[in-house]
């Protein structure tokens, strides 16, 4: 049987916006936390037991934990949590043989981790045709010799196998049940684990259930289904699939909170199914598929415009190779090779902390923060998913930027300026800065009468926001050019300041250069004396 006693839960990091993924205790003590970078260990929250262990896991870049969950002597299930992509794969191995659920781009880490068992991967199975991220699972079986396994209906231009529902593989002494549950998309599908002595112990439920939520249903790519056809499939796949499974087992889904796939996910990881029957909105004993329908719809923003994209290349067989996108990207590029580029039509990305660009960066680039949410904010952003991008990084972790914007289909790096920004500078190159203010200094600006832009997301806007501000969400920054005034000052703020200098560089590439920085966000001004509209407990504020 499973033993919970010792089980590592995932801490997801502490965004520079002021918007942190926490963990719950209310089920399991102690709670021993790994996580990759120490800094990303500074708790907001009070947690008994909590043991921190300094260490880096594996070879996996910033933001990802590897997160050991419960296992018996002859099964073992590990959690490997994303949290830039608030995204999970799963290795579970059995008696020598191991399968990999939804991995990301990269195949090296789980090579590593089946050889650290001596274990053969036997398959690599995929939920469903993923949007938010590029999987590797066609390089990964090209590397391993690994059946790729889809649920019905899926169809690709590489080789793999479409299981049939109720299908049952066999992993060493263990068993994984294929359940169709369509909605999400319509190939959508959930692995049942069954282990050894025949107890159904474990669902991967993929983007069909949620902890706290179900998938989003308007993600499917050529398909003739509206997203109400779809959300109708994904309630009966709940009812009929899913909610009749035991209580106890434990549900480990492909995202969590901070992913675009769902509007309300919980910050844990994981839960019994027991729990969420009780606590899932969207499992409710006495909802009907009308209600659940509206519900779902209700509040869904439109997906990111990377989605489709991503979606199609993960049903593909031509995509670049993982190794050669980090061979090309990570090229050092000198002053002139550096000016080719941008000539040539390169984007210039620069990934560093905030607090350095404001102070100065080239000008028209780009700001999205590697220690921020950057790949989703890449995705939303950058419009052409084939972009030649060069790079202004931290020293050092020039593999780790390439690495990540490749998890989301940016393949095109093509180098970095050897020496970051130092070497533009010490040049003698034309600068720009950003102008930046506090909150007290935004304060006393405000009282002479001035315009404000609020750049967060509009369940964080709803929920309260300045008096008189003006709703620019960075979401839709494009769309937004025309409301804004190239002639005024706009003081500009997120939530605690990362969005916002992504807001002001890209406004500042396009000719507006009237804008002002609020330090430390929303979260600095609602301390103020600021008027600020009433709070209104919002049912979906999402940080990502």
């Amino acid at each position: 049987m499973v033993d919970f006693k010792n089980t590592t839960l995932p801490y997801y990091g502490s965004w520079n916006d002021g918007s942190y993924y926490g963990i719950s205790t209310n089920r399991i003590s102690p709670i021993k936390h790994v996580c990759l970078q120490t800094h990303l260990a500074e708790f907001v929250y009070e947690l008994q037991q909590l043991i921190v262990i300094n260490s880096s896991l594996i070879n996996w870049s910033s933001n990802s934990n590897l997160t050991f969950v419960p296992q018996n002597k002859t099964m073992k299930v590990e959690q490997i949590y994303t949290g830039c992509l608030a995204e999970a794969s799963y290795y579970i191995e059995s008696d020598g043989e191991a399968v990999i659920i939804d991995p990301l781009r990269e195949a090296a880490p789980y090579l590593e981790r089946a050889n650290e068992s001596k274990a053969q991967i036997k398959y690599i199975l995929e939920t469903h045709f993923h949007a938010d991220f590029v999987s590797g699972h066609v390089d990964l079986a090209k590397k391993t010799g690994a059946t790729i396994v889809y649920g019905p209906t899926a169809t690709a231009d590489f080789e793999m196998k479409t299981a049939t529902d109720g299908e049952i593989l066999e992993l060493g002494k263990a068993k994984i049940k294929v359940i169709h549950t369509p909605g999400h998309t319509m190939e959508s599908s959930c692995y049942l684990l069954i282990d050894e002595e025949g107890n159904e112990t474990a669902l991967f439920s993929g983007d069909t259930l949620f902890i706290g939520d179900v998938g989003r249903p308007d993600l499917a790519v050529k398909t003739t289904l509206s997203r109400e056809d779809l959300a109708g499939h994904l309630f009966d796949s709940l009812r009929n699939k899913v909610m009749p499974l035991k209580d106890a087992i434990t549900v480990y889904p492909a995202h969590g909170a901070g992913s675009a796939c769902g509007k309300n996910m919980s910050k844990e990881t994981f839960d019994s199914l027991g729990n969420q029957k009780a606590n899932n909105y969207a499992l409710r004993a006495d909802m009907t598929k009308e209600e659940f329908i509206t519900e779902l719809l209700e509040g869904m923003l439109p997906a990111p415009q990377y989605f489709p994209k991503n979606a199609l290349m993960n049903a593909s067989a031509e995509n670049r190779t993982f190794d050669s996108i980090i061979s090309e990207g990570t090229k050092a590029l000198n002053l002139n090779e550096f000016d080719t580029q941008v000539k040539e039509g390169a984007l210039v990305l620069d990934v560093r902390h905030q607090r350095d660009f404001v102070q100065g960066f080239i000008p028209n680039s780009w700001f999205i923060g590697i220690d921020g949410g950057f790949a989703p904010w890449v995705g939303n952003l950058i419009s052409d998913i084939n972009q030649k991008i060069v790079l202004i990084c931290p020293e050092g972790r020039e593999e780790e930027v390439v690495k990540r914007l490749a998890r989301v289909g940016y393949d095109n790096t093509v180098g970095y300026l050897d020496g970051s920004f130092s070497t533009w500078k010490n040049a003698d190159r034309a600068i720009d800065t950003m102008m930046q203010e506090d909150a007290e200094e935004f304060t006393a600006s405000y009282t002479k009468g001035i315009d404000v832009l609020d750049v967060r997301k509009p369940g964080e806007f709803s929920a309260e926001h300045v008096e008189d501000a003006q709703h620019c969400p960075l979401d839709y920054v494009f769309n937004h050019f025309d409301t804004i005034d190239a002639d005024k000052t706009y003081h500009v703020h997120c939530a605690g300041g990362y969005r916002s200098v992504i807001f002001i560089s890209i406004l500042k590439s396009k000719g507006y250069h009237h804008l002002i920085d609020v330090a430390g966000g929303y979260g600095a001004l609602r301390r103020t004396e600021v008027p600020k509209t009433d709070f209104v407990c919002p049912t979906t504020v999402r940080e990502n």
